[in-house]
Parts: structure tokens; sequence; C-alpha cells
């Protein structure tokens, strides 16, 4: 893949992410407690791990969260979305690396839902300087595995046709 394509399909990977982003703000998510959300950009990010790698994966989700904090998150927001984001997409990354033929891609995406999770809770309770966030986290976990399992399904059920025109084949678990 030239240079020049590469850049062009990473940018419309930053700008559909950054549009999930935004639109998920403003879905009701109507449950009690605080953090849960779908997280739809993940679905970009675990495309990116497949299309291109970690690296460029990671990229995709550092401008996401720079992006979306400029046009209405803030500094806060870039914090704890960067910080999740990032743990997030390296946990995929890893886990479709070494396991994606033991693994679905949904059961990638919980696993990314899940460090996503526990990683906004560590921020926020060494910023906040209490552990008694981790008391949010059963419950936070929870919505990892059904939003996990959605946003996984999305992005199979999205490659899948259109794998013989991005050229990947059956090592990447898209079935």
């Amino acid at each position: 893949m030239s240079r020049t394509k590469k850049m062009v399909l990473l940018g419309i990977l930053v700008s559909q992410a950054l549009i999930l982003n935004l639109v998920e703000r403003l879905i009701p998510v109507p449950v009690p407690v605080p953090g849960i959300k779908l997280g739809l950009a993940n679905a970009i990010s675990l495309i990116a791990i497949i299309l291109f790698g970690p690296k460029e994966a990671l990229a995709v989700v550092g401008m996401r969260t720079f992006l979306g904090s400029v046009f209405g998150g803030g500094i806060s927001s870039f914090i704890y979305s960067f910080i999740g984001g990032t743990i997030s997409t390296m946990a995929m990354a890893i886990m479709y690396r070494k396991f994606r033929t033991l693994f679905s891609l949904p059961a990638i995406s919980v696993i990314g839902a899940v460090f996503h999770n526990t990683g906004q809770i560590l921020v926020a309770s060494l910023i906040i300087e209490n552990a008694k966030l981790f008391y949010y986290l059963p419950a936070l976990l929870v919505s990892a595995v059904i939003t996990g399992l959605f946003i996984g399904f999305a992005v199979q059920y999205t490659l899948k046709p259109m794998s013989h025109i991005l050229g990947i084949g059956s090592d990447t678990n898209v079935e």
C-alpha cells in the first residue's frame, strides 16, 4: 500500500472515530452508573488494528481523543479518553496479534472494553485520590461485556463484506 493511500485511509478512520465519539455524547445512556458508554469509537480502533496494526491504531486513538476534547470534551475528557483508549487498543492489539485464532473479534472487543473501563477507573481514582471509585468497576465490567460484544459484532459484520476489497484474508478472523 502506498504511503499516500495509507495516510488517506488513516485520516478517514480518524474522522469516523471522531464522528462516532461526538454522536455517542448525544446518546443518553439510561443507567445510573457514571462512565457507562457505548464505546462506538472503539470499533474504529479495532478496525485500525486489523487493517494496519497497533502503531497506527494508537495514532488513530490519539488523534480522535485530542480532536474530541477540542470539539467538546476538555482536558479531563482528553486524559480519561486517551488513557482508556490507549490501554484498550494495546490490549486488543495483543489479543489480535497473538490470539486471533483462539478468540473472535467480539471477544477481543470485550477485552478492549474491560481494559478501557479499568484504565479509566484507575486514572480517576489516582486523580481524585479515592480508591472507592473501584466500587463502580463491577457495573462497568458488565457494561463492558455488553457493549464490547456489540462493537465486536459490528466490526465483524462490517469487515466481512469488505474483506475482498481491503485485501484481508481468513487469518483476520473475519467470518
